[in-house]
C-alpha cells in the first residue's frame, strides 16, 4: 500500500494510530474501512495520535517499529485493533472515490472505466496508479503470514465495533460517517469476481474467518 497518495491526503488531520493508554488499546486505520469517523470521535481521548508520515502506516511498519517504542518508551504493550472489510466492496469503494465524479483530472482518477476493468487493473502485474489500491491482507500482516491484532473486526458487523469500544472507553461511542464514497454504480460480473477470488484468496480467507468467528476476530496472542 502506498504511503502517499495524491488522491487521499492528510490535510484534514487523519491520522493513522491512536493509543490509548488506560484502555491498553491501539487502533490503525485500514484504507477504506470507515475508521476516519472513529478517528474524529477518538482522536480527544488518545494518549499518543500518530499523524502524517504514518498516514495508513501498515501492521508490519507498527509491530516492527511503533510496537517496540511505545514499551521502551511508555512501558506499554497494548492491544491491536483493526477493522477488515468485504474485499470486493473494499476494491469498490476505491473505485468510487477514484471515480470522475469525486477526482476530475487527477493522475489517480481512473477516467470511468467499469468496475470490471478496475478490477482487472487492480489485480494485473502491474496495476495503474488509479488501481494501485493494494491488499488488506497485506496490509495486516508480517512476515509468515501472521497477523498480529487482537482485535479484528468486519466492517460490516459496525454494531459489534461500537459495543466493544463503548465497553472498553466506558461511554457510549457513536461516530458520525466521514468521507463517504460517491454513489456509482459499481456491478461485478461473476467472471471477474472469480478471478479476483482466486487472485486474492489469502484475502477472502482471512475475512472469511472473521465473518465465521461472528464478526470479530480475536487470534493474536503476543
Amino acid at each position: 500500500m502506498r504511503d502517499k497518495d495524491s488522491g487521499q491526503n492528510n490535510k484534514n488531520g487523519a491520522v493513522n494510530v491512536l493509543v490509548f493508554f488506560k484502555q491498553k488499546l491501539t487502533m490503525l486505520a485500514v484504507p477504506k474501512t470507515g475508521t476516519t469517523a472513529y478517528e474524529t470521535k477518538l482522536r480527544p481521548l488518545a494518549d499518543i495520535a500518530f499523524r502524517k508520515g504514518t498516514k495508513h502506516m501498515t501492521m508490519g511498519k507498527y509491530h516492527s517499529r511503533l510496537a517496540p517504542f511505545l514499551q521502551e518508551t511508555y512501558r506499554q504493550n497494548p492491544e491491536r485493533l483493526a477493522v477488515m472489510r468485504d474485499p470486493v466492496d473494499v476494491i469498490r469503494s476505491w473505485y468510487k472515490y477514484r471515480s470522475p465524479d469525486r477526482m476530475g483530472d487527477n493522475p489517480y482518477c481512473h477516467g470511468g472505466v467499469s468496475f470490471d476493468e478496475f478490477v482487472l487493473d487492480v489485480i494485473s502485474d502491474n496495476p495503474s496508479k488509479p488501481a494501485g489500491v493494494g491488499s488488506q491482507r497485506a496490509f495486516l500482516s508480517i512476515p509468515g503470514g501472521i497477523v498480529p491484532v487482537h482485535h479484528l473486526f468486519a466492517y460490516e458487523h459496525q454494531r459489534a465495533l461500537r459495543d466493544f469500544l463503548s465497553e472498553r472507553f466506558e461511554r457510549e461511542i457513536e461516530p458520525k460517517p466521514k468521507n463517504v464514497s460517491p454513489s456509482i454504480p459499481a456491478p461485478i460480473s461473476p467472471e471477474v469476481e472469480r478471478k479476483l477470488r482466486t487472485a486474492r484468496a489469502p484475502e477472502f480467507e482471512l475475512y472469511d474467518q472473521i465473518i465465521q468467528a461472528g464478526g470479530v476476530l480475536r487470534a493474536y496472542i503476543g
